[in-house]
């Protein structure tokens, strides 16, 4: 289980002034590629579940990581989640983003288990986003200020994996009002975001969404946290 501490940030200028206080503390940058997948038959939407590739594109030679993530909650800026994770080969990686037909036969522990446990047959790809994740240890955690990158606009967030999560939310929410930042305790997970900016739309903005798809915010408001 994963749980971290999600904030959102309003703007660039309010995210730029996070960047800037936290400077002394700056450890790494990391060039995020975030894609995202169901069964072409939605049996992994329909178990409120969603399979991800994460690339590492600023790594020599670039990495690649499956993560298979399900029933996650988020509730007043805490974010709780089934993930299971693992490191697979980039040039592999990279030929599933292009034909997401290969997951299906790709050697990985990750990907068996949704074929096995979820029943996945063959894989459909559901677009995703990039993002730039600043990395800062701060007072003995590690702050993540994300400025993600959609086809619909850009949006700021800081998150922050902790086994205690309220405190290390007290923590960061002093942080922000002492220095006069405005933010929101996040409801969405990224790839929900992309869901919801779906609602209202006459099309999915999942490019290859699978017929009856459980993602949408409109049909099933239970994934609103994947």
């Amino acid at each position: 289980m994963e749980v971290e501490v999600k904030l959102r940030l309003p703007d660039s200028v309010a995210h730029q002034k996070v960047l800037t206080l936290l400077t002394p503390f700056y450890k790494q940058t990391h060039y995020q590629r975030n894609t995202f997948f169901d069964g072409a038959a939605g049996e992994l939407s329909s178990q409120l579940a969603v399979l991800r590739l994460r690339f590492y594109e600023n790594s020599q030679p670039a990495k690649c990581f499956v993560c298979l993530k399900a029933k996650a909650v988020i509730v007043d800026g805490v974010s709780r989640v089934a993930e299971d994770e693992e490191e697979i080969d980039s040039v592999l990686g990279y030929e599933c983003f292009d034909d997401p037909k290969k997951l299906a036969d790709a050697n990985s522990r990750v990907l068996r288990r949704a074929k096995e446990e979820f029943g996945v047959k063959e894989f459909v790809g559901l677009g995703g986003f990039q993002n730039v994740r600043n990395v800062y240890e701060w007072n003995g955690m590690k702050l993540e200020v994300d400025e993600t990158n959609y086809e619909f606009g850009t949006c700021y967030e800081i998150e922050c994996e902790s086994s205690e999560p309220e405190k290390v939310r007290e923590m960061i929410e002093g942080f922000l009002k002492e220095n006069g930042i405005d933010y929101s305790y996040s409801k969405l997970s990224k790839f929900m975001t992309i869901c919801e900016e779906s609602k209202g739309l006459e099309f999915c903005s999942l490019p290859q969404a699978p017929a009856g798809c459980s993602y949408c915010p409109q049909r099933n408001p239970a994934v609103f946290s994947i």
